[in-house]
């Protein structure tokens, strides 16, 4: 029976060289992925950062509000909609995992269990590295009017809240960094691309989707963007990135349900 993909000789004699095709594959599955996840959410964020700059009140006087409850006062079906707002926008990560599995690549990026101690510490220091100066940033950026007062901690109080606010920590760190780091790193290195130019085009993307927050949310990420590929670069492990994204969400998230009340307002 004839082979029904078309082998390397194949190509070549339809005048197409195999490692063409395969770079050609690799554009079109970065756009799509991209396109399925948070390069999607990059567009939506530029398009929501244009209409806060057109209202009529400032940017830097404005509020935005993420990790919201849907239907608050009934809170089993509300937390239906936050286990679902958990569990879709993983697949994108998986589906990545699963393409870097079937190129052999998916034990090259350091997503799996077999040095956790190496993952937790390093992530710590990196969760630290990236934490107390961000959020110094963050309020230098609300002070001069660059960006919204962001509230992440929104959910109604319920027995899951805390859980929840875990999953949606730990969906963040998963989706960003398995995407942005392992997968993009891996398909764009395989063009050709310059590991600089991997950085500083992930790190963009990072900020982009972050716009939704104001100006000082998009220089911030790109800014936590060339730190994690650097230290992604140095450690060829994603694992610990993944740890530090997570313990930032959480203590984003479930610090301020906490201490919100007592944090200064501008």
């Amino acid at each position: 029976m004839a082979a029904l993909v078309p082998s390397p000789e194949s190509d070549a004699v339809a005048g197409v060289r195999a490692p063409d095709l395969t770079k050609c594959r690799y554009g079109w599955e970065i756009a799509l992925v991209l396109g399925v996840s948070l390069g999607q959410s990059a567009v939506y964020s530029i398009l929501s950062l244009a209409e806060k700059l057109t209202r009529p009140i400032p940017i830097g006087q404005q509020t935005t509000t993420i990790n919201n409850s849907v239907v608050p006062n009934r809170p089993w079906l509300d937390l239906s909609y936050q286990v679902a707002g958990i569990i879709f926008p993983m697949v994108p990560a998986l589906l990545a995992l699963y393409l870097l599995w079937l190129t052999g690549n998916r034990r090259e990026i350091g997503f799996d269990l077999r040095r956790p101690g190496f993952d937790v510490t390093r992530g710590l220091l990196a969760a630290a590295v990236i934490g107390i100066p961000g959020l110094a940033f963050y309020y230098a950026a609300r002070f001069i009017g660059i960006n919204t007062n962001v509230q992440p901690a929104n959910l109604a109080a319920n027995w899951w809240t805390i859980p929840a606010y875990v999953g949606l920590a730990v969906m963040n760190g998963v989706l960003e960094e398995v995407v942005m780091l392992a997968y993009l790193f891996n398909r764009l290195r395989a063009l050709n691309w310059q590991w600089w130019q991997i950085v500083v085009f992930s790190a963009v993307v990072r900020g982009a989707y972050h716009l939704y927050q104001g100006f000082g949310g998009g220089i911030g990420n790109v800014v936590m963007g060339l730190v994690f590929g650097y230290l992604y670069l140095r450690w060829r492990r994603v694992g610990p990135l993944v740890v530090a994204h997570v313990i930032l969400d959480l203590v984003s998230f479930i610090g301020y349900a906490l201490l919100a009340p007592y944090l200064p307002k501008f």
